[in-house]
């Protein structure tokens, strides 16, 4: 018996949902099993905040849905949509994908950027970044001045600006650690960062990562509730 984790992916690709599950599954651990959805309503990629918002109601429809069968959520959006009211609203660990990236990729003090393709989200990544405090440490966003879904039609092209925009933040920013923002990105993620001797955090990863140390520190404190949400 398995406790479950459920990946929500708040637009909606089912594509990206299936891109999703199969990185995050390899980097959540064997003891735990992952179900993921996907949004009915909404943009297939979200590049902006009016289409963040959109997606904060699908996620707390998702979310409370499911919240009594599952041990754990995780919001696949970098933006984090419904995060805090999510949180507020179920009894169990729930992750965002940007919260958790950002906070690895900032751990012991360590100087990070955010390599993305959405200009339009570039407030919102920097507000999330204050927000948990650690704008001491970020060096800013590089986005490529290239339509962020004709890059998301070419796989080979998004990697390419991509790791052009990790290079920068490296080279001319000075971060130690980059962090790729989106959900939607988390394939380019996996594919460029060995090609960097920094970390370059997928944000799926990084986030299956936080929901596995959250649900094992929750199964400590809580044993007799161990099983909730498992499946065989």
């Amino acid at each position: 018996m398995k406790p479950v984790v459920l990946l929500i992916n708040p637009n909606t690709s089912r594509e990206t949902t299936a891109m999703m599950h199969r990185l995050a599954r390899a980097a959540l651990p064997e003891a735990y099993a992952l179900q993921s959805e996907t949004a009915a309503n909404g943009a297939p990629m979200i590049t902006s905040d009016e289409e963040l918002a959109v997606s904060i109601q699908e996620v707390l429809a998702i979310g409370r849905r499911h919240a009594a069968d599952v041990a754990a959520i995780v919001i696949a959006a970098f933006g984090n949509p419904g995060l805090e009211t999510l949180r507020q609203r179920v009894a169990i660990p729930v992750v965002g994908i940007g919260e958790a990236s950002l906070q690895e990729a900032a751990r012991g003090g360590r100087r990070f950027g955010v390599a993305t393709t959405t200009p339009g989200l570039e407030a919102s990544i920097t507000a999330s970044v204050d927000a948990l405090g650690l704008t001491p440490c970020f060096t800013g966003c590089r986005i490529p001045a290239v339509d962020p879904l004709r890059l998301a039609a070419d796989a080979g092209l998004q990697d390419t600006y991509l790791e052009q925009a990790v290079t920068s933040c490296i080279v001319q920013d000075g971060a130690e650690a980059v962090v790729i923002g989106g959900g939607p990105l988390a394939q380019s993620a996996e594919r460029i960062g060995p090609r960097f001797a920094i970390p370059v955090i997928s944000p799926v990863a990084a986030a299956m990562r936080a929901v596995a140390s959250a649900l094992n520190q929750d199964r400590r404190l809580h044993p007799e509730q161990a099983l909730k949400g498992s499946i065989c």
